[in-house]
């Protein structure tokens, strides 16, 4: 008979497996929901109503030093006022817009007026030697935009102004009051 040699037992090591973490897209797509249990529910606290700021509301004057283009956007205001341009607004959007720093805002009570806010608007810019980059001079669309690079002014038919509301679009920027 043959004899057998013993051979030593052969230890097998098996690598543990760690667990994968799965990401949310992936338990979204299982059905699974990526809320971690035991965490306490966060519940939501009841708080008094708040009232609205109120909208700072610079005052330019005597004393404080203006930059050029403000200087334009003053004589604009006055421009637009004497036409008769209604609901006049300066708004102040340095560091708020990256495209310019005043809105002049106003409104035309019809298509001639609208037209005639915005040739005088052009022509007060051309007598101070300040070339409009842009404007959108469709009047039937009832809004004319006047693109000085620092300042934009917007003239609006009652309607068009209503319903684009600008000035809840910037309602963080300040108004100037001259």
């Amino acid at each position: 008979m043959e004899k057998k040699e013993k051979k030593a037992p052969v230890k097998k090591t098996v690598a543990k497996k760690t667990p994968v973490k799965k990401t949310a897209a992936k338990k979204a797509a299982a059905g699974k929901t990526a809320v971690k249990s035991g965490a306490p529910k966060k519940t939501a606290k009841k708080t008094a109503a708040r009232k609205p700021a109120k909208k700072a509301v610079k005052k330019i004057g005597g004393g404080e030093p203006q930059d050029g283009t403000l200087a334009v956007v003053k004589k604009c205001f006055k421009v637009l006022d004497d036409k008769k341009a209604d609901n006049l607004k300066i708004l102040d959007v340095r560091g708020k817009s990256p495209i310019t720093n005043y809105f002049i805002i106003a409104t035309a009570t019809s298509e001639p007026h609208l037209r005639a806010l915005g040739n005088e608007l052009e022509k007060t810019l051309k007598d101070l030697g300040v070339s409009a980059i842009g404007r959108d001079y469709n009047t039937s669309s009832g809004w004319v935009v006047v693109d000085g690079f620092d300042f934009m002014a917007h003239i609006f038919l009652p309607e068009q102004r209503g319903m684009y509301g600008i000035e809840s679009l910037w309602k963080d920027a300040d108004e100037i009051v001259f």
